[in-house]
């Protein structure tokens, strides 16, 4: 890494102009004439004639007593031994121009002497600190004299130097400082592209990497404008591996590209100056060699056999550096072998995740599309016999047949939902939502939705819950229902004349607020085999047994990736003929805004009688389905609601339009006008009246937008009655 040294000596040339033009006098023409010699024969990469013009200047600034002149000289020797490698002399020729420069008490070149310093120590993994310190002390000097240029040039020297030694929290002092300029004096260009390529490297190291990428993009545009090839190449290396962390493989692969664009333009310079600083120490080594060569005629045959004893050594260190140089330029060949491997294989995992996506998109369409398909008739199913059971002259014929018929639907519903379920938790769809809950009504819902199925097999469920569990909690109550639903369902299901117990109790309480509950479902069935005991975990997954049905072999692997979304797992102990007990323990928050609470005995809801009370009621039921409609309008007549039918979206707003309805239950996906949309057009008019949805879609890609049409709520197909009267008894009292 050089770092910045274009812009020192450039920097450097600009300060001798300005010296220069206040000197009049022949032998310091004479020495300006030598310094700038130097500097073209370095531009060009003539290392040799440069360290010559140098060296004269130091030789006739020293025998004429100019201390400017001198310090120069030392200044640029230092920079060349420092690009021929030679850190010794790099060092030796750097602290001479500092010690001149502080003899003359010059602010502006002791500022210079510590900035070039401490330049060429921070590239230097040994003596970086050093480098640091040396910097530092430069910038107490500029920032006296207000030199805005130079103190940018130091901060971009400190930052890149802590990052590169990942010392990002320093790093991003200095990265603030430079940003602060920019905003009072505008910094340059090239300044800038810096500048925002330290940023991008500085959230790349804290791995703040959408941020990362933000900034080393804008840094693009710039290097690309100006051809910054040495910061272009690691700019677009970082960028690189940013999008093959986030797995965009596509712009990982294109910026790849960018990055061995530069790559090969840095690889062909620096080739180009390890044959030139090769060629630059042959010469010099030369140089030296002849003209002690020519002093060796005045001594001895044995110091004219020391001096072919160095030339036999040069030799063999000229076949060792040309060996080093075959050396890299066959490592850079396998390098470029291993980057074109790279490439096609990101080709390939780009081709395999378009692939992959497309079937994910196929298969999530597919299974929201017969979702809502088999939940429409469903209700048709679960809805006409909740109202046939109703019947008592019916009841008394078929109430079993009728039971064991809404318990098939209820299983086909479930069923329906654990498929969803899985899919959506294989997309990384499902996302936990806090919301209050009470646990003793939670647990009530559950029980009562197994009532059927533990008269069936004659088995009897014993809740135990602490007393020091909140009752008031707050979490994702329909996640924490299925994991219990699908425990409790296994339970039954291979239980007969048994027992069940829903365990729970407090483990540990966190904080004030957040409670560590430990929850238990045991019964004392048949047991699990231990070489079952890790299938059962698999999806479709089945334990055959006597007392029951295979099952679906859904419900284990459901309860293992909801307890995923909580941090948490199940832990199963089980003997066989003695039964089986399965724990998890979940983190919940205490809800402090709950006072008191509500029985668990009662309805939630508002009771019909205090509504209806000397007011007619009248609902439009909005459905395409004749027999949803007949349902839904039968089942709010057993509350003595009267109800309008309609079966499309536009003729839903001609009704509302023409007559007066104290509530729209609304159906979403219909022909002609949308259920969505008509709610948009009766808004325009009828700003007050509740709609409701009434619908069997899919409704975690749908919520937002329902709600966002200006429907009041939603109630999903099919539903439990309780539910559905207390949805609408609430909007009806508003």
């Amino acid at each position: 890494m050089k770092k910045t040294y274009l812009f020192l000596l450039f920097s450097f040339v600009v300060f001798t102009n300005v010296f220069s033009q206040d000197i009049k006098k022949t032998r310091e023409d004479s020495l300006d004439s030598l310094s700038r010699k130097s500097l073209r024969a370095y531009n060009k990469g003539n290392y040799k004639d440069a360290i010559k013009y140098s060296a004269e200047t130091i030789d006739k600034a020293v025998a004429w007593n100019n201390k400017y002149y001198e310090f120069v000289g030392y200044d640029s020797q230092s920079t060349l031994y420092f690009c021929l490698g030679d850190t010794l002399n790099t060092r030796i020729n750097g602290e001479k121009a500092l010690e001149i420069a502080k003899e003359t008490k010059v602010d502006s070149l002791i500022a210079w002497s510590y900035l070039n310093l401490g330049t060429l120590f921070s590239d230097n993994q040994e003596f970086y600190e050093k480098g640091i310190t040396y910097l530092k002390k430069s910038l107490e000097i500029y920032k006296k004299e207000d030199q805005h240029e130079d103190v940018v040039l130091i901060y971009i020297n400190l930052a890149w130097t802590y990052l590169d030694h990942q010392r990002n929290k320093e790093a991003y002092v200095y990265l603030k400082k430079i940003k602060e300029i920019d905003a009072k004096v505008s910094i340059t260009e090239i300044d800038k592209a810096y500048m925002q390529f330290l940023f991008g490297k500085y959230y790349f190291n804290t791995k703040q990497y959408d941020i990362s990428e933000e900034q080393l993009s804008s840094a693009s545009f710039i290097i690309d404008k100006d051809s910054l090839i040495e910061v272009g190449s690691e700019n677009y290396k970082l960028l690189a591996e940013i999008y093959s962390k986030k797995k965009d493989f596509e712009k990982a692969y294109s910026t790849l590209e960018k990055y061995n664009h530069y790559n090969k333009k840095l690889y062909a310079i620096e080739e180009l100056e390890e044959i030139e600083k090769a060629s630059a120490k042959y010469n010099l080594k030369e140089y030296k060699r002849n003209l002690e060569a020519l002093e060796a005629k005045k001594r001895s045959d044995e110091e004219l056999k020391k001096t072919n004893n160095i030339k036999t050594i040069f030799i063999i260190a000229s076949i060792i550096l040309l060996l080093a140089v075959i050396g890299f330029i066959l490592l850079n060949k396998a390098r470029k072998k291993y980057i074109f491997r790279l490439k096609s294989k990101n080709l390939e995992l780009t081709k395999a995740k378009e692939k992959t996506e497309k079937l994910s998109k196929v298969k999530t369409q597919f299974f929201s599309t017969v979702s809502h398909e088999l939940r429409t008739p469903l209700y048709g199913v679960i809805g006409i016999t909740s109202i046939l059971r109703d019947d008592k002259m019916i009841l008394e014929r078929y109430d079993k047949d009728l039971k064991s018929l809404k318990f098939s639907a209820d299983y086909l519903l479930a069923l329906i939902n654990d498929v969803l379920l899985i899919n959506k938790m294989d997309a990384g769809t499902i996302k936990l939502k806090n919301s209050p809950f009470q646990l003793n009504d939670l647990i009530n819902g559950v029980v009562n939705s197994f009532q059927f199925g533990l008269d069936q097999n004659n088995n009897k469920l014993h809740i135990e819950v602490d007393k020091e569990v909140p009752n008031n909690l707050i979490g994702d109550p329909i996640r924490f229902s299925q994991i219990l639903i699908n425990l409790i369902g296994n339970a039954i299901k291979f239980n007969e004349n048994g027992n069940i117990w829903l365990t729970i109790s407090l483990q540990e309480q966190i904080n004030e607020n957040l409670y560590k509950i430990y929850f238990e479902v045991k019964d004392d069935g048949i047991g699990i085999p231990v070489d079952k005991q890790k299938i059962i975990f698999k999806e479709f997954s089945q334990v055959i047994n006597d007392n029951s049905s295979e099952g679906k072999g859904l419900g284990l692997p459901i309860v293992i990736k909801l307890l995923k979304l909580y941090n948490s797992t199940i832990h199963l102990d089980s003997d066989l003929g003695k039964g089986s007990k399965f724990s998890f323990t979940l983190d919940l928050l205490k809800n402090k805004d709950i006072i008191s609470t509500i029985n668990s005995d009662k309805v939630t809801g508002v009771s019909s009688s205090s509504i209806l009370e000397n007011k007619d009621v009248c609902i439009l039921v909005v459905d395409d389905n004749k027999i949803n409609q007949k349902v839904t309008q039968r089942t709010l007549k057993k509350e003595g609601i009267e109800s309008a039918l309609a079966s499309d979206g536009q003729e839903a707003i001609d009704k509302v339009k023409n007559n007066s309805y104290d509530l729209i239950l609304m159906d979403i996906n219909m022909p002609k006008v949308n259920g969505i949309d008509a709610t948009i057009a009766i808004r325009k008019f009828n700003k007050e009246i509740p709609i409701i949805a009434l619908t069997a879609v899919e409704l975690d890609d749908m919520r937002i937008k329902i709600l966002d049409s200006g429907m009041n709520d939603i109630l999903s197909k099919p539903y439990e009655i309780k539910q559905f009267f207390s949805t609408i008894f609430r909007y009806l009292k508003q």
